[in-house]
């Protein structure tokens, strides 16, 4: 089967190591295991004999259920019943979106998205129809426009929330207006969850509100664990969790016994995860603020509730050339628009744990546009 290009993995994976300054990644900071078990408060001895004493057999095949109980934890309306965990939210996504999609389904992509959201499908022969947001409105979905583009041959309405790449935010009453278009025509909701948890008020997720909502999310992004590859899918009905189990156990059988249950420490604890999370992004956020407020032809729209915001600008060159030069000469890595189908902008990082390191970074990248 052809599929394209992985446009984000082959843009920053093979220019990563050799950067200065990484501003396109979107992880909060990585947290280390003594740092989880001071958070955490569990005992270490403790935790390093189990490491040492667990035979190394298949994880549990529906997730260990200490797992499922966390993941369940950080929603309103889930059960552990309903929750799978797959190798990463990248698998979560796979899953959902190979299992569920047939012959004669289309899928509405609500776009900028995560290029899995739309590609995938593609690939499949699925028809794909991308509901392209206005950066003008900043970046929120018109219901009359998805309206218009959904069919009862609409399986899926995908999209990401908190936004990747703008960091836009649809609240309850927001993901009403699809809910309702999605009723209507008997589509089930895909919504990437994975930035979720910033805001200081609960973030109403599309498993609270939807019945044929299915939430996926990892411990990639906002609970700083990318390397323990967890990730899950949360669903309403139990058509849609019998397809996923199934297809799960094509991909990935099971997850690793260690980092399911370091996963499942992290989330057991996830109030006080997200508190550090809020802490490293939020100055962050007001340093990255300040300096485009300073740079006359960049310009971000709207609000952005992750790590990261799309930043546009007024060059006469595109959005690759402009990255590539800006690597090439000065060592900063961003990430171009097209990664995202979007033109003239990039994307900018700020869950960096070293604040200098962010500060010297756009600091460098400024004197480069000086000189645009």
């Amino acid at each position: 089967m052809y599929i394209k290009d992985f446009k984000v993995e082959k843009w920053l994976n093979p220019r990563d190591p050799y950067c200065r300054y990484n501003l396109g990644a979107s992880c909060v900071k990585a947290i280390s295991l003594d740092e989880l078990t001071e958070i955490s408060g569990e005992n270490k001895e403790e935790l390093t004999k189990y490491f040492f004493e667990t035979h190394l057999h298949y994880g549990a095949f529906f997730g260990l259920p200490r797992l499922l109980e966390a993941i369940a934890s950080i929603y309103k309306n889930a059960v552990p019943g309903r929750v799978l965990t797959f190798h990463g939210g990248t698998g979560a996504n796979s899953s959902v979106l190979t299992g569920m999609l047939e012959k004669g389904d289309n899928v509405v992509a609500v776009m900028p998205n995560y290029q899995q959201h739309y590609s995938i499908p593609e690939a499949l022969g699925i028809e794909v129809r991308p509901l392209r947001l206005n950066k003008e409105e900043g970046y929120k979905v018109d219901p009359e426009r998805l309206e218009a583009l959904a069919d009862s041959n609409t399986k899926l309405i995908t999209l990401t929330n908190p936004n990747n790449p703008t960091g836009a935010y649809m609240n309850a009453d927001d993901l009403y207006k699809i809910i309702s278009i999605a009723e209507k025509n008997g589509s089930y909701i895909l919504c990437d969850e994975i930035y979720r948890g910033l805001a200081d008020e609960y973030m109403p997720s599309i498993i609270d509100l939807y019945d044929k909502g299915i939430s996926t999310g990892s411990m990639s992004k906002i609970y700083s664990m990318a390397g323990t590859r967890v990730g899950w899918a949360v669903v309403g009905d139990k058509k849609a969790y019998d397809i996923l189990e199934n297809r799960r156990s094509y991909d990935s059988i099971c997850n690793g016994v260690f980092d399911e249950l370091i996963s499942a420490i992290a989330l057991e604890n996830s109030p006080k995860m997200l508190v550090r999370a809020r802490d490293i992004v939020r100055p962050n956020k007001k340093i990255v603020d300040e300096w485009i407020r300073k740079q006359p032809a960049l310009l971000a729209y709207g609000e952005t509730f992750t790590t990261t915001m799309l930043v546009h600008y007024d060059y006469d060159i595109n959005e690759v050339e402009l990255c590539t030069d800006i690597y090439e000469k000065t060592g900063v890595l961003l990430c171009h628009g097209d990664c995202f189908e979007e033109k003239k902008c990039f994307r900018l990082g700020f869950g960096f744990g070293d604040r200098d390191l962010l500060q010297n970074g756009l600091e460098t990248l400024g004197e480069y546009f000086e000189k645009l």
